[in-house]
């Protein structure tokens, strides 16, 4: 018997040293290779939020790329607006554009639903393959985080739905867009170009 514990010690110790992991970690140590690995992160991306799925997502696995921004609503004037935002998506991910939509209901009670019927209604209607958010305000003192250091870096917050913020690669430059400029318009679409090859 402790023959066969040997042995089936010996093999999780390689299996874990072959997957990259050490039996032996300790806690501290992994805390230290999160925070080392996430040391370049710009602060603009330095942020945990909830995905549409209720799971912890942090946004510093976006570093590196041209992230834009967008707080949506599943009954506005400009909710077709996530049918151009999917085409942006679609036309540069593969040359580094990220966009992640921020429901929210800030303005004339326009996005009631829930995070599940939020991303239905996206998939049903818009076919959105871009990552989705959980519903957050994004305006004044109940806003997340990550918005309030947006409108502090640009000096604009939302007014409306479907406000966008173009992030540079390197998370130091941010254009804003309100509302009424149309995702593909050429206005947007020069300004990811021009990011995209910085």
């Amino acid at each position: 018997m402790q023959t066969l514990n040997k042995i089936l010690l010996g093999s999780l110790a390689a299996a874990a040293l072959f997957a990259g992991f050490s039996l032996t970690a300790q806690p501290d140590q992994v805390l230290a290779a999160q925070k080392s690995a996430k040391g370049n992160c710009p602060s603009l991306l330095n942020h945990t939020l909830n995905g549409i799925d209720g799971k912890p997502k942090n946004l510093c696995q976006y570093q590196g790329k041209v992230v834009m921004i967008v707080n949506t609503a599943s009954f506005c004037g400009f909710t077709p607006q996530y049918k151009e935002l999917q085409g942006l998506y679609d036309r540069y991910r593969g040359q580094g554009l990220v966009i992640l939509g921020f429901p929210a209901n800030n303005f004339a009670n326009q996005e009631p639903n829930s995070d599940a019927e939020i991303a239905k209604f996206c998939k049903d209607n818009y076919s959105v393959s871009f990552p989705m958010f959980a519903k957050t305000p994004v305006v004044g003192a109940q806003a997340n985080p990550l918005f309030k250091q947006l409108t502090q870096k640009t000096g604009k917050s939302p007014v409306w739905n479907f406000h966008k913020y173009l992030i540079d690669r390197k998370g130091n430059q941010v254009q804003s867009f309100d509302s009424s400029v149309k995702p593909q318009s050429d206005q947007v679409r020069q300004a990811i170009e021009r990011m995209l090859k910085q």
